[in-house]
């Protein structure tokens, strides 16, 4: 029987039979425009509809301190731009291409300016930070074509380290566990208080996206028991209330975050993406201890992509996808990271076909 996107979501982040894997796919916008221009996509085309994506996302929250602020330029040149945005935080960010900006400064580097500026702005409700609109029509968008639809944001780690910046808030976990702790608690509040209001005037989506970028490429930022002292509080309440409103929760972490992980399913996270190899991560590993407990959503190593060889890419796919989908595991198809301009049409096609048939009906 012929499954809709959202009958086959719903049935691999439960761990029950499938129709297809559910696939998904992040190219890169010079990808996209590369792939337009040798006429394989549409110039309106939507590129996960272009590729039968089975799960859409929509609603970030706005979690900028102060809502009011204008980017305030320091120092600009042919190829950077410094400026202060919204959370007091001094950023270099390159004009003729995207990558991470350059942490140069923060403004709340310790419990004083936090409490002093960031927090009594962070405990006002304020409709500004809710995309209403936006939220509506990727809802509307996903339910015509029967897609399985999340929220997608950050949760308090990721809200965090813009504030702060990576360096001062993990000195903090270590020097004034509590004041992070109260970091962690305020930024939960602000957005459970919006999605309660989102949820309760535009509805309820299908699952909740969560991004946590929690680990670096040999380690997570902080240990399993730092992790549980300071982190887990927050996303408990947030997978909680995920639960209570009949939403499973995906969470997306790079880097090395094996070690997190059992607090993250202690937490009430139901599904783990998006297992970077080259930072150690393993798929059939983590299916091996976990797979009883959650679902997972890519692992396959990009560089195998990018070789645009179909040998590796089946020997990557065999090796990573089969033990979990022919051991009854909930899995969904994408690579371990979005994809670069280097993979060619042809093999992310390649990809996307393959992967959607292994494991039909948990078989391979």
């Amino acid at each position: 029987m012929t499954m809709t996107s959202i009958e086959r979501m719903q049935n691999t982040l439960a761990r029950r039979p499938v129709d297809r894997t559910p696939i998904a796919v992040s190219p890169w916008g010079a990808t996209v425009a590369k792939w337009r221009e040798q006429g394989h996509i549409g110039a309106d085309e939507d590129i996960a509809e272009h590729f039968d994506q089975d799960i859409r996302s929509g609603g970030w929250l706005n979690s900028v301190v102060d809502l009011d602020a204008q980017a305030e330029t320091i120092e600009e040149t042919d190829e950077t731009i410094l400026q202060r945005d919204g959370n007091g935080a001094v950023l270099r960010r390159h004009k003729l291409h995207d990558s991470t900006p350059e942490h140069v400064d923060f403004r709340v580097k310790d419990r004083t300016e936090w409490e002093a500026w960031a927090k009594p702005l962070l405990t006002q409700f304020d409709r500004r930070r809710i995309p209403f609109e936006g939220y509506r029509d990727a809802k509307r968008y996903a339910a015509e074509k029967q897609r399985f639809f999340c929220w997608g944001g950050v949760a308090p780690f990721e809200q965090l380290h813009p504030l702060s910046g990576h360096e001062y808030m993990l000195l903090g976990m270590a020097d004034d566990p509590e004041w992070v702790k109260d970091m962690v608690q305020t930024y939960t509040d602000l957005t459970l208080n919006h999605l309660e209001v989102l949820f309760a005037e535009e509805g309820a989506p299908d699952g909740m996206f969560f991004y946590e970028d929690m680990g670096f490429k040999t380690q997570p930022f902080m240990s399993p028991a730092v992790y549980r002292e300071i982190m887990q509080p927050g996303h408990a309440r947030l997978f909680e209330y995920s639960h209570s409103i009949g939403c499973k929760v995906i969470i997306h972490s790079c880097g090395h975050v094996a070690p997190l992980v059992p607090g993250l399913v202690e937490a009430g996270m139901d599904c783990l993406q998006a297992m970077e190899v080259k930072a150690g991560m393993d798929l059939p590993t983590l299916f091996r201890d976990f797979g009883d407990r959650l679902s997972f959503y890519g692992g396959v190593d990009v560089r195998c992509l990018i070789s645009n060889d179909r040998r590796r890419i089946d020997e990557e796919m065999d090796k990573k996808i089969l033990p979990v989908v022919t051991g009854g595991g909930g899995y969904v198809l994408h690579s371990d990271h979005s994809e670069p301009p280097e993979i060619e049409y042809e093999t992310m096609r390649y990809f996307v076909e393959r992967g959607r048939y292994l494991g039909r009906n948990g078989k391979g």
